[in-house]
């Protein structure tokens, strides 16, 4: 049964001006997410957008948004055949919790300038 839905849109230029404020990355993204993305060189602007939009549609599929939850505690990873997931911790967990869902759907897209995510929260 499906517990919720979120999509989320970031146009690529916010993430762009953040990675040039110091320690604004490091508030919103888990060290390891981050350094993944910045390891992709020119395209770590999109990698990064893509995996904030999860963060944003995670909170909207909870139906609480994100209030009350650590970014950090939200960590997007590609499967070795590429295929993204959203890893949670802490906080995010304990609201997925309460949300009733035991799984969690995430399809993400780029181009150029806007990254988009989904995010289908399931029910055990």
């Amino acid at each position: 049964m499906i517990v919720g839905i979120g999509v989320d849109v970031v146009h690529v230029d916010r993430l762009k001006r953040w990675l040039r404020i110091p320690g604004l990355p490091e508030r919103y993204f888990h060290p390891d997410e981050l350094s993944s993305a910045l390891a992709k060189g020119a395209g770590a602007e999109l990698s990064l957008a893509a995996r904030f939009a999860a963060k944003e549609a995670f909170g909207k599929a909870l139906g609480t948004g994100l209030a009350g939850i650590v970014l950090k505690d939200i960590m997007v990873v590609n499967r070795h055949n590429g295929r993204p997931e959203i890893g949670i911790f802490g906080t995010a967990l304990a609201a997925l919790q309460r949300c009733g869902a035991a799984r969690i759907h995430l399809s993400l897209t780029h181009e150029r300038d806007n990254a988009i995510a989904m995010v289908v929260l399931e029910a055990g």
